[in-house]
C-alpha cells in the first residue's frame, strides 16, 4: 500500500508570479523547475523538507482541454477551486509579522483556536493558505 504523500498540487495562473510569492515572500524553496515540453513542472517545499512538495500548476493541456482550462482559470481567480495549503510554524504571530512585512495580505489575523494559534491568507491567485502554531 501507499507509504507517503509526496506532492500536492494547486493551480496558479502565472508560474513566475507564483515563484515570486511562494519563494520570495513565503520563504519556501524551489525543489524542481523543469520544462517537460508539454508543461513546466514547478515544485516548491518548506526549506529542509524536500520529500513533501507543492506542484504549482498552470491549468491547461495536456491535463485538460483549453476550454476546461479557461473555466478552471476563472474559478482560480474567484478562489473557488478549493486549492488550499496548511503549514505549521513554531511562532504564528512572529511569522505573521514577518510575512506582513514582506507585503503578504492576510484574510485572518493570528487567532487563538482550540488546536493552537492560526491565521490565513490567499496567494495572488486566490488559493487559501493557513498556518498554525499547534498547541504543545
Amino acid at each position: 500500500m501507499f507509504n507517503a504523500l509526496t506532492i500536492s498540487q494547486i493551480y496558479v495562473l502565472d508560474q513566475d508570479e507564483a515563484l515570486d510569492f511562494y519563494v520570495g515572500k513565503l520563504g519556501l524553496e524551489v525543489h524542481t523547475d523543469a520544462d517537460l515540453g508539454f508543461m513546466r513542472w514547478l515544485t516548491v517545499n518548506v526549506p529542509g523538507v524536500p520529500d513533501r512538495q507543492i506542484l504549482l500548476e498552470k491549468p491547461g493541456p495536456p491535463a485538460m482541454s483549453e476550454e476546461t482550462a479557461q473555466q478552471v482559470r476563472e474559478l482560480v481567480t474567484k478562489g473557488a477551486t478549493g486549492g488550499s495549503l496548511f503549514f505549521t510554524t513554531d511562532d504564528c504571530r512572529g511569522t505573521y509579522e514577518t510575512l506582513k512585512g514582506r507585503g503578504v495580505e492576510f484574510t485572518d489575523e493570528p487567532t487563538d483556536r482550540p488546536y493552537g494559534i492560526d491565521c490565513g491568507l490567499r496567494d495572488p491567485f486566490g488559493n487559501s493558505i493557513r498556518f498554525s502554531q499547534p498547541k504543545s
